[in-house]
């Protein structure tokens, strides 16, 4: 099949069909990382069935295992570590309104980490069809849950591990208290639940003029900002909100 826009140029379609060409073999790659994620051997049986605190099933707060977060049927569970409290050196506004916005700026929510999850909210619905999600925050719980409502948050399963280790186990926290942004994996076999994978990018160094995009592939912000002519904008990061 040709392709031609309405009056472009030929030096555009000469362009066009190079660049092409790699965003081909981008999908070619993209497809061979899965696949190589796929065939990883088994990780580390997780060392405890953590005790979270969340809503139960009769949505009263309580303690939420590890292991109740696989639904029968659905053998991967994802977790996402949200940094609430935010890094210290974060000193972008708060939430204006809201009982989160009583917060001292340093105990308050990451303004990225909530754009991320204001994306994954509407994604949630369809990804739990086949597999278990869930967001784990350091804060306690009622903090966690009301800044959710606060943002609108409806599909996303919240707990808080504010009396466990599993951040510090999946390195979600450092050595020093602070929180850290890790997408882990999980994956049930019978009664046994083992790590599968992380997005340990974020501990890798990036390239010069690059961020970590430990999860760069997952969120639709900054891939949107790709598709432009002025690409991702220079020293702006999200905020919890905009004037």
């Amino acid at each position: 099949m040709e392709i031609a826009f309405p009056g472009e140029p030929p030096e555009y379609r000469t362009a066009r069909g190079l660049l092409l060409e790699q965003e081909i073999e981008l999908r070619r790659a993209t497809e061979a990382v899965a696949a190589a994620r796929r065939r990883l051997p088994p990780g580390g049986i997780v060392p405890e069935d953590y005790a979270f605190r969340g809503l139960g099933a009769a949505g009263a707060v309580g303690d939420v295992r590890l292991s109740e977060l696989f639904a029968p049927g659905k053998n991967s569970l994802l977790i996402y570590s949200f940094m609430f409290p935010r890094d210290p050196d974060d000193l972008t506004p708060g939430p204006a309104t809201g009982q989160t916005a009583l917060l001292p700026l340093h105990e308050g929510p990451c303004p990225s980490c909530t754009a991320l999850l204001d994306q994954l909210d509407g994604a949630a619905t369809h990804a739990t069809q086949h597999v278990n999600f869930a967001v784990v925050a350091k804060a306690p719980i009622e903090r966690v849950l009301t800044f959710g409502a606060e943002r609108g948050w409806r599909y996303l399963r919240l707990l808080s591990s504010a009396t466990n280790s599993y951040n510090r186990d999946y390195l979600a926290e450092t050595p020093e208290g602070l929180q850290r942004p890790m997408l882990t994996v999980f994956r049930r076999d019978g009664q046994v639940v083992r790590h599968f994978w992380s997005s340990e990018l974020f501990y890798a160094p990036a390239d010069p003029g690059q961020d970590q995009r430990h999860l760069g592939t997952l969120e639709p912000l900054w891939n949107l900002f790709d598709l432009t002519p002025a690409g991702r904008p220079p020293d702006w990061y999200e905020r919890l909100s905009y004037d």
